[in-house]
């Protein structure tokens, strides 16, 4: 779950996404891919306007924090990344104190409770706090008895930044 402390942005001087450990001096943020090589550097006063060493300048709008869990396919998912799950795609984000799915229209909890015994093996009844267009990763979690941090009813198909039209409505 150390994973959970890493944020991903993209870097003001080329654009392109950079993983690590977030800093923020003053009013700039940075990404840091090696922390420990990085805390000398932290206390240079020499900063340049992109970084420097490990610490990388980063578009604000571009920040995601990593959830700690992965999808079906092993692959980490991030805030701000577009999901599929059980067929319907959302967008993972920071909510009630939790991360996991928005959706633009009502969840069908129905279908939700519906899936979890052909999935599982279990007769469960669902357990969730039924809000109208979100559910967190760790309800998914619990309801589809997935082990070793990850959410294997999850595919993360790419993300709201670089590609928002996957978010477009379903037909």
């Amino acid at each position: 779950m150390e994973d959970r402390y890493l944020f991903k942005a993209k870097r003001i001087d080329n654009g392109e996404w950079i993983t690590g450990y977030l800093l923020v001096k003053k009013k700039d943020f940075y990404i840091c891919e090696k922390p420990y090589e990085c805390m000398d550097e932290y206390s240079s006063l020499n900063w340049q306007s992109y970084g420097f060493g490990g610490f990388k300048f980063v578009d604000t709008s571009t920040i995601c924090q990593c959830t700690g869990l992965k999808d079906k396919n092993g692959n980490l998912i991030w805030e701000n990344d577009i999901v599929d799950f059980l067929g319907h795609k959302g967008k993972v984000v920071y909510e009630c104190g939790s991360f996991g799915i928005a959706y633009r229209d009502y969840i069908d909890w129905e279908e939700i409770e519906a899936n979890i015994c052909p999935i599982t093996g279990c007769d469960n009844a669902l357990f969730a706090c039924e809000n109208d267009n979100f559910i967190s990763l760790w309800e998914i979690y619990w309801n589809f008895n997935d082990e070793d941090d990850s959410v294997n009813t999850v595919e993360v198909i790419g993300s709201a930044i670089d590609n928002p039209e996957l978010l477009e409505v379903e037909e």
